[in-house]
C-alpha cells in the first residue's frame, strides 16, 4: 500500500493514533532478527511478489506454509516476517512470574483487522502448554490462543492469533507451490487451443487431465496450468494434488463444480476416486465387465491390460481413459478388515512355523478330503488333535490355519530368574557410569558393579548379561550420551511421513534444487609449468526430482559466491531456467547479499537445511560420493593412500602420481555427468535422470513463459556488486571499487558527476566494471587496466592481504591504493602465494573457454570416457602423459616476471 492507501486502511479499521504509529514503524523497518535453523528445521527466504521483498521462515512445512497462504490470500494486504519485538509476562507451571522479550512470526495487515501471528505445530503447542499453562491455552473448538500476547495487542485496537500447522492443508499448498510460475506472471497460451479445451470440458464435465490430453494430442499441460490461472478453468485445490492426472478433474467454473458435486454420477466418481491408488502403476489390480485385470503398461498411446486368465489385451490409453472416468473401470474394493488377533499371530511366526503349519495343513486337507491317514507318518490322534485346533481357531479368529502354528516359543519358564535387586543396579551402572561422556570402558564399568554388589552383599550377573544388556540398549541414545549428537546422528532412525504431505523432493525438475561443494580427492599440476597445484574444488548443483546434475563447476578457489555465480550461470545455460527453490547449506557463501539478491531477483526461493544433518542433503551429499568411487579414485593423482597418513611411502605419494590438469579433469567431468550419469538408469527411479527429467517436464508444463535468455543482460546480472551496491561518481577519477578506480566517459556529464551510480564487477577479470548511468549499463576501464586486466578478486586479495603484512612489519602505512597494489603485481619475485594463485587462474581459463563451447564435448584428443568404473590397469591409458594439444601457448600472453628472465 502506497500512504495515501495505509491512511486509507486505517481510516476503514478506525484504528487509534497508537496502533497506526505502531503498524507504521513495522512496515518501516526491517526484521528485528534473522532467523536460523534449530534443531531439525529448515530456514530461508522467500521472495514475496506481493511485499516485494524476501520474507524470512524459520521452518519449511509450517511458516513456509503459511507465507504461501499469506502471498496468494486476497484478503490479506500485507505481511511481515519478525516484527520489532516486545515484552510479555506470564506465570509458568510452578507459579513463578516470568518476563521476557518476544518476538512474532509475522505482523499481518488484512482487509478487516490487523494482528501479530505466531505458528507452532500442534505437538510444539501441547508441550509448551504444559510447561507454561498461562501462556498458551487451547480454546473448546481446538483453536489456541496467547493471552500475553493479546493482553499487548488489544490496548491498540490490535489482535494476536495462534496459528497451527492443523489449518494448513498440504495437498492445497503443494498445488499453490505447483502454480506458483504462472501465478504473477505473464502467460500465454494459443486460442485455438483454449477453445478446444473448453470444449471437451464443456461437454463432458469432470473428464480427467489424463483422459484429456490422450484424446487430443495437441492439448499439452501447460496449456491447461494457463487456463487453470487464467479462471478458465476450475478444479478443487483441495481435492487432489495437479501432478496426479489421472484424478485431477476439469470443470468449466465454479457453479458447474458445485452442480456437479450434488449429483449422483458425481457421488459415484467419489466412490471410483475414494477406492482409487494415488497414481496408475504396473500391477494396480483393475476391475471391468465383472472381470480382475492387471495393468501390465500405461503408455502414452496404449495401455496393456492382463486378464487372470487369457492373453494381454492392448487398448488406446484415450479409450482406457473413457472408460475410467465414465465407470466401466474401477478398482476393487478391498477385502474386510482381518482380525487383529490373526495378524499378531501370523506376525510373530518365524519361516519354520510356517513351514510346519503349512505341513500340518496340508495333511488335514488330506485326511478331509481323500481320509489318507493310512499314508500319512502321522497317528490319526495326531491328525483329529490338529483338526480340532483348526476348528477352534476357525469358530474363534475366523481363520483356521492360525490354530495350526506351533507353539513351542511359549514353552517353559519365560519370566527373569535374576535377582531384581542386582538387575536394577546393572541398569543403574549401564545409565549413570558406561553412558556418560567419560565414555569409560565396558570392562571397567563392569568390574565397578561387582565390587558394588559385593559390597552391598547381593549376587552380581554375569559378565554375558551384561554386554547383553549393553547390546539392548538403543543405539542412537546410547551414543548420543557417549559421544554427542554428531556422532549419534547416524544411527538415528529416519523420519517417516505418518499423514500426507508435500513431496520431499518436489514433484517436478527444477522445484527444489541442491547445490553444494566439495574437495575432490585428486592431486592436480599446471598445464604451462607441470608445478603441483593442489586438490580442487567442485561444485553441483542437482535437481532433487530427477537426481539429473544440472550444473557441474571446477575451481581452485575455495567455496565463494563465486563458484555458485558461475554454477547458476551454467544452469541457465543449459536450460535457460531458474530453480523454483534451491535447498543450501549453512556456509557464508550461501549467505551473502550478492547470492540472496540473485535468487530474489529470479524469484527462487532459498532453503537452508540444518547443521550437522546430511540427511537433510542426502541427494546431493550421495552424488559426491557416487562421482569419487565412479570416477576419481580411478584417476591418477587420487589421495585415496593419504587417509592413512603413517602408511605413505614416496612410492604411492599422490603427488608424485599427479598426472591431470584442471582442464583435462573438467572436460571428463562433464562427459561424466551430463552423459555417462546422466543416461545411465538410476536406482531410486528406475530410469535414467534424463528420462526422470524429461517425463516430469511434460507432466509438469514445459513454463515457456519463465525462459531465462542466456545473454549479456544476464551475466552482467549474475554479476556481484558491493556491499553497499553503489558508488560515487568522482570528478576526472570515476568510481573506486576495490581500491580500483574505473573509468567511463558517460562520467563526464555534469549531472551524473557527484551522484552515486549501481555498480557491478566480474570477479574473474578486474579490467572492468560496469555502471547504470542515465538508464543504461555502460563498460568502466581500470585505472591500470594493462595490469589489472584478466586477474581475479581472489588475487587481488591476497595482494592486499600480503602488502598489509609487509606494512605491520614494517610499521609503515597500511592504505591500499591502485598503485601500490600495481607496483606490488609487477613484482611478484617474492611472493609464493601471489604467484601459486596466478597458476591456478590461468589453469581456470581452461574450465571458463569450456563453458563458452558445447558442455557436453571432450577434446579430441583425448580417450573416450567409459561408462564403467574403470579398472585399476587402465588408468595410465586414462590419464593424459603430456600436455593436450587442444592447449595452445600463447607466450605473449603470459605476464614476465623477473625471475623468468
Amino acid at each position: 500500500m502506497n500512504p495515501r492507501e495505509f491512511e486509507r486502511w486505517c481510516q476503514t479499521l478506525n484504528l487509534p493514533p497508537a496502533a497506526i504509529e505502531a503498524i507504521a514503524k513495522i512496515r518501516s523497518a526491517p526484521p528485528s532478527r534473522r532467523v536460523q535453523g534449530r534443531a531439525s528445521n529448515v530456514s530461508g527466504t522467500y521472495p514475496s511478489q506481493k511485499m516485494g521483498l524476501t520474507i524470512q521462515f524459520e521452518s519449511h512445512k509450517v511458516e513456509l506454509w503459511a507465507i504461501y497462504l499469506m502471498e496468494h490470500d486476497p484478503t490479506v494486504l500485507e505481511f511481515y516476517d519478525q516484527p520489532s519485538c516486545f515484552k510479555i509476562q506470564y506465570t509458568n507451571k510452578s507459579g513463578r512470574k516470568i518476563g521476557h522479550y518476544h518476538t512474532p512470526d509475522f505482523f499481518v495487515l488484512g482487509t478487516k483487522s490487523a494482528a501479530w501471528v505466531e505458528w507452532k505445530t500442534e505437538a510444539e503447542l501441547e508441550k509448551l502448554s504444559e510447561k507454561y499453562p498461562t501462556r498458551y491455552l487451547q480454546a473448546a473448538d481446538g483453536s489456541w490462543r496467547c493471552p500475553p500476547g493479546e493482553a499487548y495487542a488489544s490496548p491498540l485496537g490490535l489482535e494476536y492469533h495462534v496459528r497451527t500447522d492443523a489449518s494448513l492443508d498440504p495437498i492445497y499448498i503443494q498445488n499453490l507451490i505447483f502454480l506458483e510460475d504462472y501465478l504473477g506472471f505473464k502467460t500465454d497460451s494459443n486460442p485455438s487451443i483454449q477453445a478446444l479445451v473448453k470444449e471437451r470440458v464443456k461437454t463432458a464435465p469432470g473428464i480427467t487431465l489424463a483422459a484429456l490430453l490422450a484424446s487430443s494430442p495437441q492439448i499439452s499441460a501447460n496449456d491447461v496450468y494457463v487456463m487453470i490461472v487464467l479462471d478458465q478453468l476450475y478444479i478443487a485445490l483441495l481435492d487432489v494434488p495437479l501432478v496426479q492426472h489421472e484424478r485431477v478433474r476439469l470443470y468449466p467454473d465454479r457453479q458447474t463444480y458445485d452442480t456437479y458435486r450434488e449429483s449422483s454420477q458425481h457421488q459415484k466418481d467419489l466412490t471410483i476416486a475414494d477406492t482409487a491408488p494415488p497414481t496408475l502403476v504396473a500391477n494396480t489390480r483393475l476391475r471391468w465387465d465383472g472381470r480382475l485385470w492387471t495393468l501390465v503398461n500405461l503408455g502414452e498411446t496404449t495401455t496393456t491390460l492382463l486378464p487372470e486368465i487369457g492373453q494381454p489385451l492392448q487398448i488406446s490409453s484415450a479409450f482406457f481413459y473413457q472408460l475410467l472416468d465414465g465407470g466401466a473401470i474401477n478398482f476393487p474394493e478391498t477385502e474386510g478388515a482381518t482380525n487383529p488377533a490373526v495378524i499378531a499371530l501370523m506376525e510373530g511366526a518365524s519361516p519354520s512355523d510356517l513351514r510346519t503349519a503349512n505341513q500340518r495343513f496340508g495333511a488335514v486337507m488330506a485326511e478331509r478330503e481323500q481320509g489318507a491317514a493310512g499314508q500319512s507318518d502321522v497317528s490319526k490322534r495326531t491328525l483329529y488333535r490338529w483338526l480340532k485346533q483348526l476348528k477352534e481357531a476357525e469358530l474363534k479368529y475366523g481363520c483356521g490355519y492360525v490354530g495350526l502354528l506351533p507353539k513351542t516359543q511359549a514353552r517353559g519358564n519365560r519370566t527373569t530368574k535374576a535377582p531384581n535387586v542386582s538387575s536394577e543396579l546393572l541398569n543403574t551402572f549401564i545409565t549413570g557410569q558406561f553412558e556418560t561422556p567419560t565414555q569409560a570402558p565396558a570392562a571397567s564399568v563392569y568390574r565397578a558393579y561387582q565390587r558394588a554388589c559385593e559390597q552391598q552383599g547381593i549376587p552380581s550377573l554375569s559378565r554375558c548379561t551384561f554386554y547383553a544388556r549393553l547390546q539392548q540398549r538403543p543405539i542412537h541414545e546410547q551414543t548420543e550420551k557417549r559421544k554427542g549428537s554428531k556422532a549419534a546422528y547416524r544411527h538415528q532412525p529416519w523420519y517417516w511421513e505418518l499423514t500426507y504431505s508435500t513431496p520431499r523432493h518436489g514433484d517436478r525438475p527444477l522445484g527444489i534444487v541442491h547445490i553444494d561443494h566439495t574437495q575432490l580427492d585428486l592431486e592436480l599440476r599446471s598445464a604451462t609449468t607441470g608445478r603441483l597445484l593442489g586438490r580442487p574444488w567442485l561444485t553441483l548443483m542437482v535437481d532433487a526430482y530427477s537426481r539429473r546434475i544440472l550444473t557441474i563447476y571446477l575451481t581452485f578457489d575455495p567455496p565463494s559466491y563465486r563458484s555458485c555465480m558461475m554454477a547458476i550461470r551454467i544452469c541457465v545455460q543449459r536450460f535457460g531456467r531458474f530453480p523454483q527453490a534451491i535447498v543450501v547449506d549453512g556456509g557464508k557463501e550461501f549467505h551473502s547479499v550478492y547470492f540472496d539478491t540473485l535468487l530474489a531477483r529470479y524469484h527462487c526461493t532459498k532453503k537452508t537445511r540444518p547443521g550437522a544433518k546430511p540427511r537433510f542433503g542426502s541427494v546431493i551429499e550421495r552424488l559426491f560420493g557416487t562421482t569419487n568411487t565412479q570416477l576419481i579414485f580411478n584417476l591418477s593423482g587420487n589421495t585415496q593412500a593419504t587417509k592413512q597418513v603413517r602408511e605413505i611411502t614416496k612410492a604411492v605419494n599422490p603427488k608424485q602420481h599427479a598426472l591431470w590438469t584442471l582442464g583435462d579433469l573438467y572436460a571428463y567431468l562433464v562427459e561424466y555427468a551430463y552423459v555417462v550419469y546422466d543416461q545411465n538408469e538410476h536406482p531410486a527411479l528406475s530410469m535414467s535422470p534424463q528420462s526422470a527429467y524429461e517425463q516430469g517436464e511434460m507432466n509438469a508444463g514445459e513454463r515457456l513463459h519463465r525462459r531465462i535468455a542466456y545473454d549479456e543482460d544476464f551475466i552482467l546480472a549474475t554479476h556481484p556488486s558491493p556491499r553497499s551496491g553503489q558508488a560515487l561518481v568522482q570528478p576526472g577519477k570515476g568510481i573506486k571499487l576495490n581500491y580500483l578506480y574505473y573509468w567511463s566517459d558517460a562520467f563526464r556529464h555534469p549531472e551524473v558527476e557527484r551522484t552515486k551510480v549501481s555498480v557491478r564487477y566480474d570477479p574473474f577479470d578486474l579490467g572492468v566494471a560496469y555502471a547504470y548511468v542515465q538508464g543504461r549499463w555502460v563498460k568502466c576501464i581500470s585505472q591500470y587496466y594493462s595490469i589489472f586486466s584478466g586477474r581475479s578478486e581472489r588475487e587481488l586479495l591476497l595482494a592486499s592481504l600480503e602488502i598489509k603484512q609487509q606494512a605491520k612489519l614494517t610499521q609503515t602505512n597500511t592504505t591500499i591504493s591502485a598503485k601500490r597494489l600495481a607496483d606490488f603485481l609487477s613484482n611478484v619475485t617474492a611472493h609464493e602465494a601471489l604467484m601459486l594463485q596466478r597458476l591456478r587462474d590461468l589453469e581456470g581459463q581452461n574450465v571458463l573457454n569450456t563453458l563458452g563451447q558445447r558442455a557436453s564435448s571432450a577434446p579430441q584428443s583425448q580417450p573416450q570416457p567409459q561408462t564403467e568404473p574403470l579398472a585399476p590397469n587402465s588408468l595410465q591409458t586414462l590419464a593424459p602423459t603430456q600436455p593436450s594439444p587442444a592447449l595452445v601457448l600463447d607466450l605473449s600472453q603470459i605476464p614476465l616476471f623477473e625471475e623468468y628472465r
